[in-house]
């Protein structure tokens, strides 16, 4: 408010005095909204890398001792960014925070520190009650697997238990103690991320388990009479399971269409080899079938998808995948397409041997179904 000076009357007694004011609340509400931006993070509402570096040089104290801090990493966030794009990323990452709110205390101090990492600071707290809280969150992790996207979680935990210690190292063992551990399992917890995926890509499909367990059984089958190694079979196996979890990036909307698709949603499909190629790579124990994932679409003649190859050119485990794959679709049935007889589906193999299908395994596949007959 600014006030001139009063204006006087002949009596020398103020007349009136002229005040005016500017609204300021609008100025001051921006001002709270920006120190609220500088110390949250924007997508998940939990404090950021500033604020939580500030409160632990605040309460490094003795009064606060013994202080613990428990780093977390979420997996597999690049597998989802690769597969599902980066909003799906942001829904884990989201997913995440929440979970983590509801498993650390009040008086505990929760950030997201970058990009796929968060920390909690937890002030007078002994190294065996932070144990306890990680356990919680991990539990948490857990009943994640019910629905959507599978939260996984790496975790590692140090306490300061005298002034005399750094803080910054005691935040430098907890990240070495949740990256050993990360490491240690990093197969394990790959694959929890994958698994989540299929579990998805069966609530939103027509990709059921019992689809891959045919498909796995028929694949076996023909592997054996094709006197394949124990690791070759392995990998059959672990073929027929993943083949096709690149469709986890389409919409159920196109992957449940019973009707004709259209271009574009076509297209959409055509695109799932590549990215079932990028979710498999990521993980060393998946990367094995990553190629064979790529070529599963592939024609023997060139007019398969996504690179064209040809011949021998295409992997031998995609060539029998691809075989094994189109006889249970003919013959169990999808929502747009009613199953067709055992000896309908085996002509159609032989029918496409040497355009669709490698016209060698072809013929193991249909003499191997009619001696089964036998």
């Amino acid at each position: 408010m600014i006030t001139q000076n009063p204006l006087l009357n002949k009596q020398n007694e103020v007349e009136y005095v002229v005040c005016s004011a500017n609204d300021i609340t609008e100025r001051k509400q921006i001002e709270k909204r920006i120190e609220y931006l500088s110390y949250r993070d924007s997508l998940t509402g939990l404090y950021n890398r500033r604020f939580f570096d500030e409160e632990m040089k605040r309460i490094d104290t003795e009064r606060q001792l013994p202080i613990s801090i428990i780093m977390i990493d979420v997996n597999g966030l690049k597998i989802i960014n690769d597969s599902l794009g980066h909003e799906k990323g942001d829904e884990l990452i989201i997913k995440t925070a929440n979970l983590l709110e509801e498993a650390v205390r009040e008086e505990d101090i929760l950030a997201r520190y970058g990009g796929d990492e968060f920390l909690v600071l937890l002030p007078q707290t002994r190294e065996e009650k932070a144990q306890d809280i990680a356990k919680r969150i991990k539990r948490n992790c857990k009943k994640t697997k019910k629905g959507g996207i599978t939260v996984s979680l790496a975790l590692g935990v140090a306490t300061k238990k005298t002034l005399e210690e750094d803080i910054k190292n005691i935040l430098e063992k907890a990240d070495n103690n949740m990256y050993e551990g990360k490491n240690i399992s990093s197969s394990n917890r790959k694959q929890e991320v994958v698994e989540g995926l299929l579990n998805t890509l069966e609530a939103n499909s027509n990709e059921t388990i019992p689809h891959v367990r045919r498909m796995k059984k028929l694949a076996q089958k023909l592997g054996d009479r094709l006197d394949f190694s124990k690791s070759q079979l392995k990998k059959l196996s672990l073929l027929s399971h993943l083949h096709d979890i690149g469709k986890v990036s389409i919409s159920e909307d196109i992957l449940t269409k019973e009707d004709v698709l259209t271009g574009k949603e076509w297209e959409k499909i055509k695109k799932h080899p590549r990215k079932g190629f990028k979710i498999a790579i990521a993980s060393e124990e998946f990367a094995l079938v990553a190629e064979d994932i790529l070529s599963h679409h592939e024609r023997w003649n060139g007019e398969g998808y996504p690179r064209g190859l040809e011949g021998e050119e295409i992997p031998l485990l995609a060539r029998i995948i691809a075989i094994v794959d189109a006889y249970d679709v003919m013959t169990s049935g999808r929502s747009y397409k009613e199953a067709m007889s055992r000896e309908r589906a085996l002509k159609e193999i032989k029918d496409c041997a040497g355009s669709q299908f490698d016209p060698e395994l072809a013929a193991a596949f249909v003499e191997m179904m009619r001696e089964d007959e036998n």
